[in-house]
């Protein structure tokens, strides 16, 4: 058999989409390239956006709103010493960007101005913080990416 440019370019061609098929398909069913949405109900999320922001437009109009602070025994968080801790509910969420499997949330139910977030549940790296709290009927929202 004789071997000439033609011949060539098809031997090229085919090892070029063998290449890619080879990227496509281990790409797809190897689990180390995990390429899950953020979220799972991302859209339910998104047609609740506008309520997150006049959430976050009431927490902003506070004098003073959410502050955090990082301690030994965890993340501290202060909230505003103008409102009664015993009439402030709502739950905190902890995201981690890189590993969903670590994400959870806790309910608030406070006696003081400030609720620790214990150390054991959080590993170092950055994580994206959402607390979401009512007081006297209004909701506020408090969003923060934090690195521990």
């Amino acid at each position: 058999m004789k071997f000439n440019w033609g011949t060539g370019v098809i031997i090229a061609f085919i090892g070029f989409i063998s290449f890619i098929m080879y990227f496509v398909i281990s790409m797809n069913t190897n689990k180390k390239y995990d390429h899950d949405l953020v979220t799972d109900d991302y859209y339910k999320q998104e047609l609740e956006f506008q309520n997150d922001i006049d959430k976050q437009k009431n927490g902003n109009n506070l004098t003073e709103n959410i502050t955090w602070q990082k301690t030994n025994e965890g993340i501290l968080l202060h909230f505003p010493k103008t409102l009664k801790a015993q009439d402030i509910t709502g739950k905190v969420f902890l995201y981690r960007p890189s590993n969903k499997q670590l994400d959870f949330d806790i309910p608030l139910s406070l006696s003081n101005q400030y609720l620790l977030i214990p150390d054991n549940r959080l590993l170092d790296g950055r994580w994206n913080i959402k607390v979401d709290w009512q007081y006297n009927g209004k909701s506020y929202l408090y969003k923060k990416e934090i690195v521990y």
